[in-house]
């Protein structure tokens, strides 16, 4: 007999939490920034977060209907000592696609800025795709 309550207890308890299915990493062990996408009456905002870069660290692509956004940073520290000398390299970076509705976009008018962490996109739509005020028809 099937029992749906067991399996979701089965899934639960003996999933790996550490895989990266179920976290915000991606199975390099490296974050995979968190995205929130919201479509109002004039755009659709994506933001993305990414706190420690700057606007030089990201390169924002459209190629046909899909967005692309790259960022890549390194860094590297050298700390000297009279007995020894130590380097940290860290190399860090991602790239997120999404694919934008087809002719409802006005790609011309693509906004992009950082700000406190946060990379801020704003994709305006076409003026013939923007929600508009119910009409009422009139009965004759």
């Amino acid at each position: 007999m099937f029992n749906p309550l067991h399996t979701l207890f089965d899934d639960f308890f003996n999933r790996d939490l550490f895989d990266g299915a179920y976290s915000n990493f991606s199975n390099t062990g490296t974050s995979i920034p968190a995205v929130n996408i919201k479509e109002t009456k004039e755009n659709f905002e994506v933001d993305v977060a990414a706190p420690g870069m700057t606007k030089d660290d990201f390169k924002i692509e459209l190629k046909g209907n899909t967005l692309t956004i790259f960022s890549e940073k390194t860094n590297e520290t050298e700390q000297e000592d009279s007995r020894f000398t130590r380097r940290e390299f860290s190399y860090q970076s991602f790239n997120r696609s999404f694919n934008l509705p087809k002719d409802t976009v006005d790609t011309e008018k693509i906004q992009a800025r950082y700000e406190n962490g946060i990379l801020k996109l704003a994709i305006p739509k076409k003026e013939e795709a923007k929600q508009k005020e119910p009409k009422q028809i009139e009965i004759q």
